[in-house]
């Protein structure tokens, strides 16, 4: 088979790949350019689809894994606004469902209450639970009265 067929058919799965996702046809994509190579030097339809086979079979069974694992690991560190919650902050200005004002981090956050019910007043100390734009939901540590 001409190398150049080789080259369409990776074209085509990355373009799958693409819209797919599922790191299955993006490793065929590069079997196929494998083949491509192959076909290049010179070598026969049978070492085609043979260096095709093998180098299919290993990243399918290699390198997929290994990828899948690595993409669902969390992140080490959370940054920006993610980094705040589960922080502590001091309640600056009282705390309702709808406005309030709070130290975290060092600075003032607009905030809201979690449960709608809950009037936090000055000075108790909340945990953020949400990050929503620039306001931070929060939620007593300690039972109010």
């Amino acid at each position: 088979m001409p190398w150049f067929l080789w080259l369409l058919a990776a074209a085509a799965l990355g373009a799958v790949e693409f819209f797919t996702l599922t790191l299955v046809f993006g490793l065929l994509a590069g079997a196929a350019l494998v083949a491509a190579v192959v076909a290049g030097v010179g070598i026969g339809l049978l070492g085609q689809l043979v260096a095709l086979g093998v180098a299919a079979a290993a990243g399918l069974v290699i390198v997929r894994p290994v990828a899948l694992r690595h993409m669902a690991q969390q992140p080490l560190t959370r940054e920006g606004s993610d980094a705040l919650i589960g922080r502590r902050a001091e309640v600056m200005q009282e705390v309702t469902a709808t406005r309030g004002l709070i130290k975290l981090s060092g600075e003032e956050w607009s905030a809201r209450a979690l449960d709608e019910s809950h009037v936090i007043p000055v000075g108790a100390l909340v945990d953020v639970m949400e990050i929503e734009g620039a306001t931070a939901i929060v939620y007593p540590r300690e039972l109010l009265p």
